[in-house]
């Protein structure tokens, strides 16, 4: 519970606090998101990739609308029970408005029951959360078909081009390459930001959120799964690694942490649903400036990192995203719409050693899905060979 003058205060500085702050750089995609629909805007995505920013963006074409952030310490005691007071606070401080603005939801336990209210009456609620599941378990309860959800990742390379001012080009790319894309950590450039940022996901939204008691496990296997973007994992193998009694356990280790965004898991091709259950699966990470500030082994290996840049590139507009192994093997299978569109490859340089092994794997792939474009992505190759077409990862994404 809270008092009504603590409430009004916090809005009163939360207000003061909003003003001072910049709209940044524009994020990509913010002009498809139409506010004005009868739906729950949902924005989700991990700590730290500018939520907030865009949701200051966002508030940014309206001139009268209700604000409140959740993860304001000084509302640490608000339970939904208070959203009347709240609601009486926001007429008082704004008077009439029909838009309302609510960062990290998700730390406010029932939240849908006033957001539904909200809507029930014909406002507009636009809300960020950096728990997927969290927020869609609530979606699915009260706001069944009334909410409309929009991922949000670090910056991309275009974008952090726009922050950096600079243009494309190798020198630049090499630069996303390095540092990743989430925003403060392309500002300020202390890699201790992003070991605290690993740190306050796997106890805030991992740990605590999920009461679990092996804090050392999920720790050092965060790490782990940091150190091994790119290659293939079984739940059997993390099992007996970290000594963990079940496969379920495991599952739900990994389950956690793709829904804080932390991570993401790329199953084997297959036709049979069922297979692409049991096969090993493939993991890749949020970003690669994390995985490097929080493992050694993962920085030194610039095929992993940027295999992993490529896949980040595909998933921010598929989710449908495979790796394929017959005789060979080919990074990426993009599914959409539940057919298979394009085969991709990426190798960091392409030479006479490993020329056939990559093309090989990309071409037995596109046969066997009968697949008419494929591509391979490199640091800074382009060519063509075999009428596929090689292309740096940096000319790539300016398409």
């Amino acid at each position: 519970m809270i008092l009504k003058e603590t409430l009004r205060k916090v809005v009163r500085l939360q207000k003061e606090e909003l003003k001072e702050k910049e709209l940044g750089v524009i994020r990509e995609g913010l002009e498809e998101i139409d506010i004005k629909l009868p739906y729950a805007i949902i924005l989700s995505g991990i700590r730290r990739c500018g939520k907030s920013t865009l949701l200051r963006q966002l508030m940014n074409s309206i001139k009268n609308y209700n604000y409140f952030n959740f993860e304001d310490s000084r509302a640490v005691k608000f339970e939904i029970s208070d959203s009347e007071k709240l609601m009486d606070v926001f007429e008082e401080e704004n008077g009439k408005c029909d838009y309302y603005f609510f960062d990290e939801i998700q730390n406010v336990s029932q939240w849908e029951k006033m957001v539904r209210n909200l809507l029930d009456f014909g406002k507009k609620c636009i809300i960020t959360g950096s728990n997927a599941s969290l927020l869609s378990k609530e979606l699915g309860t009260r706001l069944t078909g009334r909410h409309l959800t929009y991922e949000l990742f670090p910056f991309t390379y275009n974008e952090m081009l726009k922050l950096k001012k600079l243009n494309p080009s190798l020198k630049s790319f090499e630069k996303y390459f390095i540092m990743g894309g989430f925003p403060d950590f392309l500002k300020f450039e202390k890699t201790e930001m992003l070991q605290e940022l690993f740190d306050d996901i796997l106890n805030r939204d991992i740990i605590i959120r999920h009461k679990l008691k092996e804090a050392k496990i999920i720790k050092d296997l965060g790490v782990f799964l940091l150190s091994n973007v790119g290659k293939e994992f079984s739940y059997n193998r993390i099992a007996q690694l970290f000594n963990i009694g079940s496969t379920n356990t495991v599952s739900s280790y990994i389950w956690y942490f793709e829904e804080s965004y932390l991570f993401f898991t790329v199953p084997k091709f297959d036709y049979s649903y069922k297979k692409q259950l049991v096969n090993p699966k493939k993991i890749y990470s949020i970003d690669v400036g994390l995985a490097k500030a929080n493992s050694a082994s993962f920085s030194e290996d610039r095929g992993r990192i940027l295999e992993n840049l490529v896949f980040l590139r595909l998933r921010r507009d598929y989710k449908g995203i495979f790796y394929f192994k017959g005789k060979k093997e080919c990074d990426f299978i993009v599914k959409d719409k539940g057919k298979a569109k394009e085969a991709i490859q990426v190798c960091y340089e392409l030479n006479e050693d490993n020329q056939e092994r990559e093309l090989g794997g990309l071409k037995e792939a596109m046969q066997e899905l009968k697949l008419k474009k494929g591509n391979i992505i490199t640091f800074n190759q382009e060519d063509k060979l075999d009428g596929i077409n090689i292309i740096p990862f940096w000319k790539w994404v300016a398409k």
